[in-house]
């Protein structure tokens, strides 16, 4: 498997440049589903980048993932969390889905997402309180999910409930979005990552049939942990370190272009705006450094790999908020304008600190881990 990729592809890059940079803006401001967006980067072989080449997919590797979704984030986190949240998805589906289903998103034809989270158990994805209850041959279910990132955009969801029989605390489902009883429960009006269309949905009396489960009933947790959980964490670091290149790159434009006119100097002419600057470059670049050992020992099969697959979302999200924090002071007032995109970029970073599984479980998960106790624990 290889570790690293040197650069996106060219069709990326002028998607982002010729589509999704210059929608960002509008997209934060109504919170509209950046569909325009998504639909140019399936053109360009982005929805079928983790799909195997025996579907008509790129088969590309977790490297692959972090390249993209960095070089997406950097203009727009919104249209980077939805293409996250399918290549989540992606990984259970390529494993346990059906063919047909497959092939379409390797042609860039089916757009899918995780559907975890529940208003009863919140942040705690690994313990949901849904049901699936059998139904005359077929599989009933009924949930409150709180957040579903595409809801009523994609095309299908993997589902998580409580097995239908077995023992172990989840099934996971595949299940497609017109579904009847499945559907979009509120709406999201968010801090950050507006255009995400992250918003709750419910099943009630759903039906599917029993070929829609992904692996055996009561095997989804370790599902999820060995195909979903990986890509997601990797990816969400993804997406934080292109939102700081982002925001260090704002920051030495607005350096080297504002003067202070009475000394007849750039901002980075003085020492405190410099070493400001300095600081928060050197932790983008540590960040990277992590990101980049992770997909080394997940390319080698390192001992560690679990480790830093566990540590690598919790380091790239707390760099994130405290370099979109600094950004915004070393800007000063000017970072408070919408135009330059700083504030827009600090909110999205902002985001993955909360998001399941949040930096105090990674954290917990990781002291679980090096000190010998069992992951899930009285969780």
């Amino acid at each position: 498997m290889p570790t690293a990729v040197t650069s996106p592809a060219p069709a990326l890059v002028d998607v982002v440049e010729r589509t999704v940079a210059p929608s960002a803006a509008e997209v934060d401001r109504t919170g509209a589903f950046p569909r325009a967006d998504i639909d140019a980067l399936a053109g360009a072989g982005v929805l079928g980048l983790l799909s195997a080449s025996e579907v008509g997919g790129a088969g590309g590797s977790l490297a692959d993932v972090a390249v993209t979704l960095e070089r997406i984030a950097r203009a727009d986190a919104s249209v980077a969390m939805v293409v996250l949240m399918h290549y989540a998805a992606v990984s259970v589906i390529e494993s346990h889905g059906p063919d047909d289903v497959r092939r379409a998103i390797a042609a860039g034809e089916h757009l899918s997402t995780l559907a975890f989270s529940e208003r009863g158990s919140r942040s705690h994805f690994w313990a949901p309180v849904s049901t699936a209850t059998a139904a005359d041959g077929q599989v009933r279910l009924d949930a409150a999910k709180s957040w579903v990132t595409s809801a009523g955009e994609a095309d299908s969801y993997v589902w998580s409930s409580r097995p239908v029989t077995a023992e172990g605390p989840m099934t996971l489902w595949l299940v497609p979005a017109s579904t009847p009883g499945v559907g979009v429960v509120g709406e999201f009006d968010g801090f950050g990552l507006r255009g995400n269309a992250s918003r709750p949905m419910a099943a009630d009396g759903a039906l599917v049939d029993t070929s829609a489960r992904l692996g055996e009933d009561g095997a989804g947790l370790d599902v999820a942990l060995g195909a979903a959980l990986p890509t997601f964490l990797v990816g969400n670091a993804a997406v934080s370190l292109g939102l700081m290149e982002a925001l260090v790159e704002e920051a030495a434009a607005h350096l080297t272009s504002t003067r202070l006119e009475h000394l007849d100097q750039s901002l980075a002419e003085q020492p405190a705006s410099r070493l400001a600057y300095a600081a928060l470059r050197t932790r983008v670049d540590l960040t990277r450094a992590f990101l980049t050992d992770t997909l080394a020992a997940l390319g080698s099969g390192r001992e560690d790999a679990t480790l830093r697959v566990l540590q690598v979302k919790a380091v790239a999200a707390e760099a994130a908020a405290e370099v979109g924090d600094g950004v915004m002071r070393l800007c000063g007032g000017a970072a408070f304008r919408k135009e330059l995109g700083i504030e827009r970029r600090y909110r999205d970073a902002l985001a993955a600190r909360v998001m399941a599984p949040t930096t105090e479980a990674l954290h917990d998960f990781v002291g679980r881990a090096t000190l010998g106790l069992p992951l899930f624990g009285g969780a």
